[in-house]
């Protein structure tokens, strides 16, 4: 078995928070006396609080592996990062690294704003050990695929945020370094951009060089990862096969998708039928925080009724974070018919394959017996749908077409 290219041993890495004390009241002759005190008693009016960005983090990585690195924010994957960067010193443990490692971590990272986009690519394959030949051998290439041919002796203090990332990618991707690190910055550039970025990534790992991939987009990681590492709260949760880490970290978020609804006030209706709560499970039936495009689910919707609920009607509307009516849910369009509903009862809407995109949604609930409206809830709570494989091909259907996705093939006669 290879050797590890790189080697994390209870890692932490510990901040210092100072939280400034605000006096209820605080006239000028105050702040000058504070100022005057601040010379002799430094930071005497603020006070400090730790807190651990990373805790006791341990993993291997061998040469050739796809890590996808997912979690929330806050979760500490940047920070991880930056310290197997070396842009931050860990406050605990040790990291061994074999071999260039490559990183793109924000816009701009390691460009001299005041040098031009050609000056940069020298510059940043000089930092990475590369002498000037071996550059100038991978310089068309660079600039063809970052399409800054016009700018390319424009300083790069000039270049929108998009040119930036297409520039530092460009040059991250082909030097060649053993180990390359990127992070969500691709979402800065636009839909085609990204899937030419993932071309080249996959291009890389097929090459046998190491990738550590940090991103929200599920399907880029299941896509381009053989596997992953979930962090929550500066803590290793999940380690392993990119899919079952990716369903983990759905299944055990803080940000459950579960939703009271019994206090709403807001309704309208006879209160026959009265919706309590929302929630979203697997098809195991496990609680999930989210959605994926492409994916199996179950919606439940928890309601009380009380008498009969003969020619009870059910309808869920769902709509964009536009307000924009994207599908809808009937029961009567379905032909399901409910007899005896008295007490407490769940209705379950199960989804094959979910076709919503990535993004956040809404949904209106509504219900009626014997033609009156029982129970309507308007925006009664909202739900994340993740990005997913959905045409299972391994590749990303463009960002920016259309509300759904929709099963088809096409044929050629």
């Amino acid at each position: 078995m290879a050797a590890p290219i790189i080697r994390v041993e209870g890692l932490g890495k510990r901040y210092v928070l100072r939280h400034q004390r605000a006096e209820p009241y605080t006239a000028l002759r105050d702040v000058i006396a504070n100022k005057a005190r601040g010379l002799f008693k430094p930071n005497s009016a603020s006070e400090a609080s730790e807190f651990w960005a990373l805790k006791d983090v341990s993993f291997d990585i061998a040469p050739g592996d796809r890590v996808g690195i997912i979690g929330r924010n806050g979760a500490g994957k940047s920070t991880l990062l930056k310290i197997l960067s070396r842009i931050v010193h860990p406050t605990l443990g040790r990291v061994e690294i074999e071999g260039r490692l490559a990183s793109l971590l924000e816009v701009g990272t390691g460009f001299h704003p005041e040098l031009s986009g050609r000056e940069n690519i020298y510059l940043n394959g000089a930092i990475l050990g590369m002498g000037r030949m071996e550059i100038s051998a991978k310089f068309d290439e660079i600039v063809a695929f970052a399409e800054v041919e016009r700018f390319l002796d424009t300083p790069v203090k000039r270049y929108s945020s998009g040119m930036y990332v297409r520039l530092a990618f460009a040059v991250a991707a082909h030097l060649e370094p053993e180990i390359l690190v990127v992070d969500e910055v691709l979402a800065v550039g636009d839909a085609e951009f990204q899937r030419k970025c993932m071309g080249k990534m996959k291009e890389v790992a097929h090459g046998g060089r190491t990738i550590l991939f940090v991103s929200h987009n599920m399907a880029a990681i299941q896509n381009l990862c053989s596997t992953a590492i979930y962090l929550k709260h500066g803590q290793v949760k999940a380690q392993g096969e990119a899919g079952t880490v990716i369903a983990e970290y759905l299944r055990s978020s803080s940000d459950a998708a579960r939703q009271d609804l019994a206090l709403r006030q807001d309704r309208q209706g006879n209160g026959a039928v009265r919706f309590t709560a929302f929630s979203i499970t697997n098809e195991r039936m496990e609680e999930i925080a989210a959605l994926q495009s492409g994916a199996p689910a179950l919606l439940h919707f928890d309601f009380e009724s009380n008498g009969d609920t003969r020619e009870l009607r059910l309808a869920i509307g769902i709509d964009d974070e536009l307000g924009t009516r994207v599908a809808q849910f009937n029961n009567e369009a379905t032909g399901q018919v409910f007899g005896d509903a008295t007490g407490k009862q769940r209705i379950t809407i199960s989804l094959p394959k979910c076709a919503l995109r990535n993004g956040r949604y809404t949904f209106t609930l509504f219900s009626s017996v014997a033609g009156d409206t029982a129970d309507y809830l308007f925006n009664a709570g909202s739900f994340d749908v993740e990005d997913g494989d959905f045409y299972g091909t391994g590749k990303l259907p463009p960002g920016d077409q259309g509300a759904v996705l929709l099963e088809h093939s096409f044929s050629i006669s």
